[in-house]
């Protein structure tokens, strides 16, 4: 295992040993960085609905592992995420980020969140992360 991967083991989004984190599971395919989350009861904001930090928290880390997955190390500059449309607890979304563009230490990324079942847009972000040195 890496030491980017063992040090990665608690997170919140990705973690395999946060007892309370989201668990995705990200893989790269071609330059793009995926993943699958299906938020439970325990992620609600008010009623059924998912609380966006959750959202947030999904599509930063969906970014943060473009870099990640090549052996990039960086951190969240800027995250900006735009809610398109309300997640019900037990939807399963797929998530996906890509690079942008690249400026020195600092690398653009973009994301989103897509329902599985209909492939509707329900929130996305741009993302700025700097590359540690």
């Amino acid at each position: 295992m890496s030491e980017l991967a063992e040090n990665a083991r608690r997170c919140f989004a990705c973690g395999e040993d946060n007892p309370i984190g989201l668990k995705i599971r990200f893989s790269l395919e071609g330059n793009t960085c995926v993943g699958e989350f299906t938020p439970g009861e325990n992620h609600v904001g008010w009623e059924d609905t998912v609380h966006g930090g959750i959202l947030y928290a999904a599509l930063d880390d969906v970014t943060a592992n473009c870099l990640y997955l090549q052996g990039r190390k960086a951190h969240t500059a800027r995250c900006e995420v735009r809610y398109r449309q309300p997640v019900r607890v037990g939807e399963a979304l797929r998530l996906s980020g890509t690079v942008e563009r690249e400026r020195g230490r600092l690398v653009e990324l973009r994301g989103e969140a897509r329902r599985l079942s209909d492939d509707v847009l329900v929130a996305d972000c741009t993302a700025s992360f700097m590359l540690a040195r």
